[in-house]
């Protein structure tokens, strides 16, 4: 007797949570922006070698949400999808704050054993995948981030991606907003860095308050200078 297998996208719609995570998909792939790139904030435009993402690529993020947030907010406002595949502790309320449109992000906390085929399944449809990259192997990685090229979506990888075409950093230094023991925590400073393959060769970095005072990323510098790095 010959097994049955049922293919990726039918095991995706029979796990716990994915229901929502297949409507929006369905939503996406009719509304689907045409351009090539997808839109970022300001203050991360500079950075980026399209001045955005670049549909097909794969992102790898190191250093926290913050800058997932903030690379989701631009592109979610304007009317692209986002899904979130692994990441169970992903904040929504912080989300929200740095400027995501959380109405056009689907969430799969807990995808298990078949985080690949929910992934693979998302890239179909969805324009940007955020994935937490500690649970997928290198081999596996390779081969999503194939088919994100293939299909003209954006990976995102919070964490180390062996395929990544442009990675970004961030270390952060003190919250301000408290004054004489009291206040609001207001802003943050980050060092953002970016390096990668091809356009993004040439390593850039830059100083954002990470969140701004407003929630969106903005310059930490007078001019929000944008440094080349010197290479060997």
């Amino acid at each position: 007797m010959t097994a049955v297998v049922e293919p990726p996208v039918a095991r995706l719609a029979a796990l716990p949570g994915v229901s929502t995570a297949s409507r929006v998909a369905a939503q996406a792939e009719r509304a689907r922006a045409t351009g090539k790139v997808l839109p970022v904030v300001p203050a991360l435009a500079g950075l980026l070698p399209a001045g955005g993402l670049r549909r097909g690529s794969t992102v790898a993020v190191h250093g926290g949400t913050s800058l997932v947030f903030a690379l989701l907010a631009e592109a979610t406002s304007a009317g692209s999808w986002a899904a979130v595949a692994g990441l169970p502790s992903l904040g929504l309320a912080a989300a929200s704050e740095y400027g995501v449109d959380l109405a056009r992000v689907a969430l799969v906390p807990h995808p298990g054993v078949e985080l690949p085929a929910v992934v693979a399944a998302l890239l179909d449809g969805v324009d940007l995948v955020v994935v937490n990259a500690e649970r997928v192997q290198p081999a596996v990685a390779r081969r999503l981030s194939a088919r994100a090229r293939h299909r003209g979506a954006v990976l995102l990888a919070s964490g180390a991606w062996p395929a990544a075409d442009v990675e970004l950093s961030c270390r952060f230094s003190a919250w301000s907003g408290l004054s004489d023991g009291y206040g609001h925590l207001r802003e943050r400073k980050a060092s953002v860095r970016v390096h990668g393959r091809g356009a993004a060769a040439r390593p850039l970095s830059a100083s954002l308050a990470l969140p701004g005072s407003a929630g969106a990323p903005s310059p930490a510098e007078p001019r929000g200078s944008v440094h080349e790095e010197a290479t060997a």
